[in-house]
């Protein structure tokens, strides 16, 4: 069946940490538009419950960290599959407020907050970080979240994680320069490809 295509209409304009935010409606979905550019949308989520499905099938313990709202996807799979404790991690107020509001989804354990600030300052570790907060590595929102993919961020995120835990970060497309920065991390990396409607795959890569 063809879905049938609708001119999107803006539902609300703000100014975030990283520029002009943008939530569009293209009925029945929603959009978000960074700066001009499209960061994620309602449509599908499949790469996005991957990410997180990969990592609780292998958390040795009950913590998730999610770095990064988006619309909701990986938040709503995590507790779809039963994860005790969930802390989501986003900077943008009005994307907490966007889930809440207009995509129904629950916000109770989201922290809004810069992702990089608060993993200097909290002492929690996790038994497994799904990172969902730019297009990918080679693709970043700002500089300061490009330091996450660097060997610095690598190492501060590592230093989140338990014995036996795991990172698994969402991309819309292949890193091998940041696949190389993770084998230098973690002893076990992996990547996995999920087919979109256009372009090229989204990838998730693995680290443990």
């Amino acid at each position: 069946m063809v879905e049938p295509m609708y001119s999107p209409t803006i539902v609300d304009r703000v100014t975030g940490h990283c520029g002009e935010l943008v939530l569009r409606r293209a009925d029945p979905h929603y959009e978000i538009i960074a700066n001009g550019m499209f960061l994620m949308d309602t449509r599908a989520g499949d790469s996005e419950r991957l990410l997180v499905r990969t990592a609780v099938a292998h958390m040795p313990g009950p913590r998730l960290l999610i770095g990064g709202l988006g619309v909701g996807f990986s938040l709503r799979e995590a507790l779809a599959l039963g994860v005790e404790s969930v802390v989501v991690v986003e900077r943008e107020p009005a994307v907490i407020r966007w889930n809440a509001e207009f995509f129904g989804n629950p916000t109770a354990d989201c922290v809004q907050a810069d992702l990089v600030s608060w993993l200097h300052t909290t002492p929690t570790r996790f038994d497994a970080i799904c990172l969902d907060i730019d297009n990918g590595p080679d693709w970043t929102l700002s500089e300061d979240n490009a330091t996450l993919y660097s060997d610095a961020g690598l190492a501060l995120l590592h230093s989140h994680l338990t014995p036996g835990g795991m990172l698994t970060v969402w991309s819309a497309s292949a890193s091998r320069t940041f696949e190389s920065a993770l084998r230098t991390r973690f002893p076990s990396v992996k990547t996995l490809s999920v087919d979109v409607p256009r372009g090229e795959p989204d990838v998730v890569f693995i680290a443990c």
